[in-house]
Parts: C-alpha cells; structure tokens; sequence
C-alpha cells in the first residue's frame, strides 16, 4: 500500500447513488466541499441499473444521469471511487476518516476513456452489470454513461497478456497499482448506503429446485427490460426464447420470520406491477401473472397505476407459491393454494420467474461508525417522525434505503433532509469561527 494521502473537508457521502448524489449535491449548493466515496467503478447506485421509474414509467437513466454528470462537474465534490471507510473517529468536533482506495490498475489522471483497451482484450468474463447474462472484457468501462469513464482491470481475470497495456495511447494501465490509504478529515458525514437482496432465499427454501435459470430476481428482470440491457428484447436465459408465460412471486423473503424477515420490503408490489405493465408492452401476447399476499399501493397514484394493470389484463393471484421444479417445457413449476376458489391445489408452469426478493441493508456500519443499529440491521434514526435522518452519533445523518426500504420520491427527500440537517451543522461552527481579518 502506498503512503497515506491526508485530505480535508466540510462534509463526507458515503455512498454515489441517487440518495448521496442528491445529498452531495444540496450541500455543494450552498458552498460546502464535499467528498462522495463510492465502492463501485462508477456513481449512480442501483437506479442508473433500472430500467424506469414507477408509477409514472420515466426513465430511470434519465433521472440519474444528469445527478451524475452535475456531481461530477460541481466544483465543490470530489468524487472517490474504489473507495471503502474502513474506520471513522470523532475528536475535537472533527470526523477522522481512513478510507482505502482499491487499484484499478489504471492510472486515473491518465486515462481518457477511449476503451481501446477493452476492445482489445482477449479475455472474456460474465458482466455482473447486465445480470451475468452477457460478457465482458477482463478490462472494461461498467457501461455507457459510467462516471467516471475510467477502465478498471479485473486482476482475478486477467491473463496478463499485456495487449491493453500496449494499445493504450497514454501508457494509463498499471498492473503494479497498489490501494491507497487515504485519512479524510470533515465535519459531518451522511450514509446513504443503499440495499442489496436477499441472495440465499430461493436455494434455502427451495432447495435444488431453485437452481436453473429461469428463476431469477427483480434487477435480473430490470435488465433484461432496460434499453440497454443485453439482448435488447427480453429473452429467457435458459436458450434465449420469448417467453409465452412471464410470473412474479411477491413476498419472497420478506414479511417471513421463519425464511427471511419480518417487514415489507415495501417497493416490491409497484415494481412487479411496473416490470408487468412493460412486459405487456414488449411481449404483448405472454400471459403475465403477479401472486401476491397483499398488494400495498401505499402512494400518490400509486393505487391508480394497480387498477390500470389490472384492466390491461395482467392476472393477480393471491397465493404464496413454492418452486417444486423444472416443467417439461423447461420452466418454472409453481405449486400453490387457490386461496379465493377451490381450495385446491393448483400447479402451473411459467416459462419465466421473477422472484421479488426481499430487500437488506447494503452496509453494516457496526464497528467501524458509532451510529446505532436497529433489530432489521437498518440504521436507527433517533426520531424516525420529527428528525429521520439524524443517528446516534453527532454530526452523522443517514438518508435513503440506508435507514429503511423506500421509494425513490421518499428516498430523495430523506436525501434533501439529511443535506438540511448537515448543513445546520455545518453552520454552528461556521458562526463559531473566527471572522477573517
């Protein structure tokens, strides 16, 4: 590891997706030098992975991507990522902040995105960003409208045979990079850390039946939808047909105490019925089926968008349905309980299946910020009604699915209230400072 690199300033966002960037952004507004750390290759969170936007089916790119390309621009942000907080102490009214860089083996001030490294690599390896349904290269740009546009080298992939180094026009690759330390020091801090899903679920409660590949998750289905997606068409993985018959089983991991957790992940029925209302679109002749306990329009329009599914034709079945299998047309068999008919038991086979699994706090802060925890791992708001985004710890605010699953709309204006409270920090000891001479 390279020698520590101090830096300075007012405010620190954990986190580069639409909840930190909206943040990051509010306090750079109004004159404050924030940094944004960011673990991934790029900014822009799981939105910029989204297809579009309910209830009103915007796109999700479009949102984000002017986020992105204003935190980069903004004079007063810094963008770090490759980045990981590794520890965090208070003293003297100042956050004390190690953060590790990861290497990218590629040397940021010289790369100039022209990716002719990446068409030149031999090796080929499965995309993580379009869902392992296609490939990338062992040296890459995680897609189009990434920020920053600079290659990253997938070490654990790489054959080093040196054709990106010697087509690179700015001797940018590095096999030799070695992480950074970097010691941060601010006044506040905002976790907007994110989500991630539930990913033993199907092969805990299903066992072996869970294990084939039209069984997928509600971000696998946002890219097979997205228009930049990896076949531009919706295709099932298993050999690359159009399904006829397309389910979703709501539920899946949450509001179970016995296979996964107690709450609503609360997102999962708008966006099931959103991905069903553009399969209807894209596949207007498939059937499409939601099998749902309850169906939780809980905001503005969002029971208007439910009824306009429903007269679209997409079938809603109240069922809590099991994976028993491989249908001889190589689909999904669901065995379930007609709750509102027979009472029987009824199997049927899809050719797809989207599994809406239950959503889990991306980051555990435990050990590394002083910021209390609560009994579902989300952070604890000290005053979940007057005050959501203030913590335990002084001078660290949270925001977004960090404290608890939510919409965008609601996670935006957690953002816009974390960056108020910051901002209201930050003011004390600006008033508290010496007037320049």
């Amino acid at each position: 590891m390279t020698s520590a690199k101090e830096m300075n300033f007012d405010a620190l966002v954990l986190g580069g997706g639409i909840a930190g960037l909206q943040s990051a952004l509010e306090l750079a507004d109004q004159g404050y030098q924030v940094a944004v750390i960011e673990r991934d290759p790029s900014i822009g969170g799981k939105m910029i992975r989204l297809s579009k936007v309910f209830p009103t089916l915007d796109c999700a790119s479009c949102i984000t991507t002017p986020k992105m390309a204003a935190s980069s621009h903004h004079p007063n942000i810094t963008l770090l990522t490759m980045c990981e907080l590794k520890a965090l102490e208070r003293a003297d009214g100042w956050l004390k902040a190690q953060v590790i860089q990861k290497p990218r083996y590629v040397d940021e001030d010289k790369c100039i995105g022209c990716r002719q490294c990446e068409y030149n690599c031999p090796v080929y390896v499965p995309d993580h960003e379009q869902a392992g349904f296609t490939a990338r290269k062992a040296i890459y740009i995680p897609f189009s409208n990434a920020i920053p546009q600079i290659a990253t080298l997938d070490v654990e992939n790489c054959s080093l045979c040196g054709k990106c180094a010697k087509v690179c026009p700015t001797d940018a690759v590095d096999y030799l990079q070695q992480p950074q330390e970097l010691l941060i020091t601010a006044r506040t801090l905002i976790l907007a850390t994110g989500y991630r899903l539930m990913e033993d679920f199907p092969s805990r409660v299903y066992g072996p039946a869970a294990d084939q590949p039209n069984l997928i998750t509600s971000l696998d289905m946002e890219r097979l939808l997205a228009p930049h997606g990896p076949y531009s068409r919706v295709l099932r993985p298993s050999d690359g047909k159009e399904p006829d018959s397309i389910a979703f089983i709501q539920c899946a991991g949450s509001r179970d105490i016995q296979n996964g957790v107690s709450y609503c992940s609360r997102v999962c029925c708008m966006y099931a019925i959103k991905q069903a209302m553009l399969l209807s679109g894209a596949l207007p002749l498939a059937d499409l089926t939601i099998y749902y306990m309850d169906i939780r329009a809980f905001g503005k329009n969002y029971e208007q968008f439910f009824q306009n599914a429903k007269a679209m034709g997409i079938e809603f079945v109240k069922a809590r349905p099991v994976v028993s299998g491989q249908g001889e047309g190589g689909g999904v068999l669901l065995r379930y309980e007609d709750m509102e008919g027979s009472g029987e038991v009824v199997v049927r086979e899809h050719d797809l299946v989207v599994m809406s699994l239950a959503i889990l706090p991306e980051w555990n802060p435990s050990g590394i910020v002083d910021a209390q925890v609560a009994d579902d791992g989300f952070i604890q708001s000290v005053s979940p009604k007057l005050a959501p985004a203030v913590t335990s710890m002084e001078g660290v605010f949270t925001c977004g699915v960090a404290a608890g699953p939510k919409d965008i709309v609601d996670t935006i204006v957690e953002a816009g209230h974390a960056a108020r409270e910051a901002s209201q920090y930050l003011a004390r000891f600006k008033a508290s400072e010496p007037a320049a001479a």
